[in-house]
């Protein structure tokens, strides 16, 4: 049986990346059932889930920060590798290097409480 939140992500998921491949679709939606991100709305957390994702496994984020580069400066190199695989994947949007990287366009401000939001 499926759960409406459940729902909401397969929703959010077939809508942000339409060519995702099935194995990163199920790891996104793994990333999705986190604890941290279940106050989230299904859309919100389906891109941070997505972009995360896609920053470990497929691009050099990991060996950047090895390497002595600090977290932003590694998002930082990594943006268009990210936005290669969005494009692969016929995603809605992309990343954009003067945005935060983690937020979604109109979400709120670090810190900021998600209550009353939909």
């Amino acid at each position: 049986m499926t759960t409406k939140r459940q729902a909401a992500v397969s929703r959010a998921l077939a809508s942000l990346a339409p060519m995702m491949p099935l194995e990163d679709a199920l790891a996104v939606k793994a990333l999705v059932a986190r604890r941290h991100m279940r106050a989230l709305p299904a859309d919100r957390a389906v891109w941070l889930a997505m972009v995360t994702h896609i920053r470990h496994t497929r691009t050099d984020y990991d060996n950047l920060l090895a390497d002595g580069y600090d977290r932003d400066a590694a998002r930082f190199f990594v943006i268009e590798d990210i936005n290669d695989v969005l494009r692969q994947w016929q995603a809605t949007r992309l990343l954009d290097p003067d945005d935060d990287i983690d937020e979604p366009p109109n979400a709120p401000a670090r810190g900021a409480s998600l209550k009353g939001r939909d």
